[in-house]
């Protein structure tokens, strides 16, 4: 597992490529004859067709959007995030969920709700970049390439340069 280390402002700096072959040594550790790729909308879905592609597997990855089950749909509405797409049959598969940060388990939830609507995986899997901790449900990843605690008022996102690699932008909630 990667340690984070603050950089000369205080501020957590955490190397996204570093935890990205992390992820892509644990996903790989992970991987069964039946198991299907599906990131979530939109650091996860940005994970999810890396390493289909960095582990040579077939067709693309899925994409779960947590828009439909989310529980704070009234006061979110619809936002312009992906849609769902799986361009894989998910009854009977091992479904390997990924996303960038867990953090409340809310998000994760939804994305639950989302994928059992189409059909019944034999199991499903969760492996993230990093886990920050702040569980609200009992959720927990079988994978994670790094855990770091982060206050309430910050929040971590990764973000995806136009040459493909990752960073990480620890921001100030308002």
């Amino acid at each position: 597992m990667t340690t984070p280390s603050p950089g000369t402002s205080g501020s957590l700096v955490l190397d996204a490529e570093a935890l990205y072959r992390e992820l892509l040594r644990g996903v790989r550790s992970m991987l069964t004859p039946t198991t299907r790729l599906a990131g979530i909308a939109s650091g996860g879905a940005w994970l999810a067709e890396r390493l289909q592609k960095d582990l040579g597997l077939e067709g693309p990855a899925g994409v779960l959007s947590s828009v439909m089950h989310r529980d704070d749909f009234a006061q979110r509405g619809l936002s312009a995030s992906a849609q769902t797409a799986l361009p894989f049959d998910v009854n009977g598969a091992d479904v390997l969920v990924l996303d960038d940060v867990l953090y409340t388990g809310r998000t994760i939830r939804a994305v639950l709700n989302e994928l059992f609507d189409y059909g019944r995986p034999a199991s499903v899997r969760l492996a993230v970049l990093v886990d920050r901790g702040g569980r609200e449900l009992p959720v927990q990843a079988d994978f994670a390439a790094a855990r770091v605690a982060l206050p309430a008022a910050q929040s971590l996102a990764l973000a995806r340069g136009d040459s493909g690699t990752f960073q990480f932008q620890v921001q100030d909630k308002d």
